[in-house]
């Protein structure tokens, strides 16, 4: 089921052209990583999707009734306020405690319910906020950079769990990462994104395109190590 069509998309900040003719499908189930170098549109492109900017040519169709959940690159807080995990998550409104007891637990971080949040490790924190994002059951999780400052291991639990939500509520996943070697293991289709969009696949077509290998200064041996670190046992893997 199609959740996401985006055509022909011309979108400018401050008279600067930043995404130019993007075309984008998103299906539902499936996991979507936008790869690019800085100052390549990749955020920008998040944010036309969720409708905080507008863009000045072509559309976005989103499916009737679509509930998009949206975990920003960061957000700051003032470490000083003293505000737990349960207030921060019936925050801009109040929720019923079952739903928040439901997304908190769809995030890993039930046990964090009553912790403050200037208590909370650097992953604790993103899964608050990958909670946040799941309160309303969203048919599109968007993850804008969601493990940004995160070492491997934090990396890979974050994956973890993502690949969990999808499972269990059969939601696209849309996502930008800088983690090359995570990207391929962990997307079914990779987008390289910097402008336009320069080639789009499986992460083993775009491992090796010239247009992927161009972008991030990779060779075939750099490429066919990406390819091989697909297809190992998977540190993403999910024990029964």
């Amino acid at each position: 089921m199609r959740l996401l069509s985006i055509a022909e998309l011309d979108l400018a900040l401050g008279g600067h052209l930043v995404l130019e003719d993007i075309h984008l499908d998103l299906e539902r189930g499936e996991i979507v990583t936008i790869v690019g170098p800085n100052g390549s549109g990749k955020t920008t492109l998040l944010k036309s999707i969720i409708g905080a900017l507008v863009p000045q040519r072509g559309c976005i169709d989103k499916s009737p009734g679509m509930v998009i959940g949206y975990v920003p690159q960061r957000l700051h807080l003032d470490a000083t306020l003293p505000m737990t995990v349960s207030r921060l998550m019936r925050l801009p409104r109040r929720r019923p405690r079952h739903e928040i007891d439901t997304a908190l637990e769809r995030a890993g971080v039930t046990q964090q319910a009553s912790s403050q949040i200037s208590d909370l490790s650097g992953g604790q924190f993103q899964r608050v906020l990958l909670a946040r994002a799941l309160l309303s059951s969203p048919d599109l999780l968007i993850l804008d950079e969601a493990t940004q400052g995160l070492d491997q291991q934090g990396m890979a639990d974050f994956y973890r769990q993502i690949e969990r939500v999808r499972q269990e509520l059969g939601c696209a996943v849309l996502m930008v990462s800088h983690e090359l070697h995570v990207v391929m293991r962990a997307s079914d289709r990779v987008v390289c994104l910097n402008r336009s969009i320069c080639c789009a696949g499986t992460p083993e077509r775009v491992a090796a395109s010239p247009e992927y290998r161009a972008m991030f200064g990779l060779d075939d041996e750099d490429a066919l190590a990406l390819y091989r670190h697909r297809h190992a046992r998977p540190y993403l893997e999910i024990a029964p």
